[in-house]
């Protein structure tokens, strides 16, 4: 039987589309214990933080009693499947990895490209060896990179973190992706990927027809989608659509209780990625998650 959630809520701050210090303050209004930021560009690229910076940063989410959950570190295209691109996507992620490190969280969450279903395709292998340094990079400081799921299966997503040989690459467990593409359930997925799970997401979705995992997520030889692509195809409800928590196909109840069942302590990060009124979306979402933590 599920009991009360006793885990801290996470909000993506830039859904709110807001600056920086407003996003934090909203999310804060609306009581999240947390947040997740994308640290990739702009004014949370790593080289526009200096140590005064990160310090100023960190003190003023100390003042308003946030937390953050996990920065996002997501550097688009293929992911780390392309030879030439790698050497300069890794250095930047460990980067990221820093300066999640002074901002107070040891987890960045990242998409690292769809997994080829062949171990012997050469893209299978650079990603090994892609993964494998960050992996071994995150473990030496005390991190995680935390892939997020969705282009592939739980078991396939297992198989593939279980060759790199160091828990230093992680899962950023997201249901929705996992109901709006690949049709696995996520519940089942939290056992299988029990051993790697250290952020997670509270989102829902439908799947409304199979789609190829490489035309969403991109793959070398196909055209990867931008962040703006897939929010206007998410929007329009081509393959999927994404909605809030409790009217799409996630089963939370089981999703909550599977988290529960392997003892999982971390954040629940709420992610809305599309709609005209995200403050109001995540207030809702807050609401959904804090009825589960009101339980017994």
């Amino acid at each position: 039987m599920l009991m009360a959630l006793t885990n801290k809520i996470g909000v993506i701050s830039d859904s709110f589309k807001l600056p920086l210090r407003e996003s934090l303050l909203k999310s804060k209004e609306l009581g999240a214990d947390g947040v997740q930021i994308w640290a990739t560009k702009g004014e949370m690229d790593p080289a526009n933080l200096n140590a005064a910076a990160r310090k100023d940063l960190k003190a003023y989410l100390d003042s308003i009693g946030l937390e953050i959950s996990a920065l996002c570190g997501d550097l688009g295209g293929h992911g780390f499947q392309d030879k030439e691109a790698n050497p300069a996507k890794i250095e930047m992620s460990k980067r990221i990895l820093d300066l999640a490190l002074d901002l107070g969280t040891n987890i960045v969450t990242t998409h690292i490209g769809l997994v080829p279903e062949d171990p012997a395709d050469p893209i299978y292998a650079e990603m090994q060896d892609a993964c494998g340094q960050l992996a071994r990079y995150a473990s030496s400081v005390g991190g995680y990179f935390a892939i997020e799921t969705g282009p592939e299966t739980a078991a396939h997503l297992k198989n593939f973190l279980d060759s790199l040989g160091s828990k230093g690459m992680a899962v950023n467990f997201d249901p929705a992706n996992m109901v709006m593409v690949t049709g696995d359930d996520p519940a089942k997925g939290v056992h299988t990927l029990k051993d790697y799970i250290v952020h997670t997401h509270v989102k829902d979705g439908l799947r409304l027809r199979e789609a190829d995992p490489r035309a969403i997520y991109g793959s070398l030889g196909y055209k990867p989608m931008d962040h703006e692509e897939i929010a206007r195809m998410v929007s329009a409800g081509e393959f999927f659509r994404e909605l809030p928590p409790g009217e799409g196909a996630v089963d939370f109840d089981a999703y909550f209780q599977a988290l529960q069942d392997i003892g999982y302590t971390g954040y629940l990060t709420i992610e809305r990625e599309v709609g005209d009124q995200p403050e109001e979306d995540i207030r809702k979402a807050i609401q959904f998650i804090e009825a589960y933590r009101k339980r017994g």
